[in-house]
């Protein structure tokens, strides 16, 4: 591969994304209006309102589920504000959201516009990779995959959940190593709200934690492992705790199907476990084909995940809905009356 150019480089990664600010404007007009209207405008100010009435819920314990690239598109400040403010207890990610997008802007990194169609091969011969409409530089991506080594290389060798991984992250950033004050992964650290990625090593965390294992297999040295069973064991611990809970779900996949799973989890460990009482979904997923991502919440009634009193399906491109629906939780307040549940205490030690 030939070296990159690099005038050509930074003319591409010259426009950064700029993730939208929930506190900046009030979406509640733009819902009231949406409310009267039909099509998805109607569906996504019902979605606003489910939204609400989680959050306004003091038994509910709301969720955040996040798939897809939302965040590297400019919503990362509004999943990070949401658990600021104590609109969600738990959040169940993708590893590519909590690493590759928001870890690697904690570092300093950024995400930039696409100014116009390219050849990808010219973008792979400057080491810049897309996400749709999004470039993202491979070299500060390698970074990422190496300061993930670094961390695990000075844990303790054995098995981790995700959510205890991504706790120490947010411990390493919180000690002064972030260059970027106010991530998703941080911010979570701190408000004591576990975050967990089921497919956790299909991201940069995967490149770097299987470097981990490689140096130390090779020095006939213990590792450390992630433990995917742990994961899931954890998040029906949380349910359990939390009795009444709510899903907002960015996408669908793996994390949509492994929270909606905890309530079956839970009747499997012999605790009658209340269906999400609240749900809604964001997707441009197809139902036709039958696909996890796009099987509807009413679907997710039959194998008793969620209940069809108050759930939603959004079918739109969540950049354009998310940031209305989040900022109208914001301004109508009801997170400021909710006693944020600090989900991390169940799994703190001593």
């Amino acid at each position: 591969m030939t070296a990159p150019v690099p005038n050509i480089k930074a003319e591409l990664l010259s426009k950064t994304v700029e993730h939208v600010d929930i506190t900046a404007y009030d979406a509640r007009p733009v819902i009231d209006a949406m409310r009267k209207m039909s099509f998805s405008s109607r569906d996504t100010a019902r979605a606003a309102d489910i939204l609400n009435m989680a959050i306004e819920d003091k038994a509910c314990s709301p969720w955040l589920i996040l798939a897809g690239s939302t965040s590297a598109g400019g919503c990362m400040h509004v999943y990070r504000d949401m658990v600021k403010f104590g609109m969600v207890d738990c959040v169940v990610a993708t590893g590519a959201s909590i690493i590759d997008m928001d870890f690697f802007e904690a570092l300093g990194f950024k995400h930039y516009q696409a100014a116009s169609p390219i050849d990808d091969n010219v973008l792979r011969e400057n080491y810049i990779d897309r996400i749709y409409d999004t470039y993202i530089d491979e070299e500060e991506l390698q970074t990422c995959d190496h300061t993930i080594l670094e961390i695990a290389n000075r844990l303790e060798p054995r098995g981790y959940s995700s959510r205890e991984f991504i706790w120490e992250i947010g411990k390493w950033l919180s000690e002064g190593n972030s260059k970027k004050p106010g991530s998703l992964i941080q911010t979570a650290y701190e408000e004591g709200v576990p975050i967990f990625c089921p497919a956790f090593v299909d991201s940069s965390a995967g490149f770097g934690l299987v470097k981990h294992q490689k140096e130390r297999a090779a020095a006939k040295q213990p590792y450390l492992m992630i433990d995917a069973v742990a994961d899931f064991r954890e998040l029906t611990d949380i349910k359990i705790a939390a009795g009444v809970t709510g899903l907002f779900m960015v996408g669908g996949g793996v994390p949509k199907n492994f929270a909606q799973d905890t309530v079956v989890c839970a009747e499997i460990l012999g605790v009658e476990a209340e269906m999400h009482r609240y749900a809604v979904q964001i997707t441009v997923a197809d139902v036709r084909d039958g696909a996890c991502s796009s099987s509807t919440l009413k679907e997710a009634a039959s194998w008793g995940k969620v209940q069809t009193t108050h759930e939603q399906m959004v079918f739109a491109e969540a950049t354009t809905v998310v940031p209305l629906i989040a900022s109208d939780a914001y301004h109508r307040g009801h997170w400021k009356g909710r006693e944020k549940r600090r989900w991390q205490k169940l799994f703190n030690k001593g």
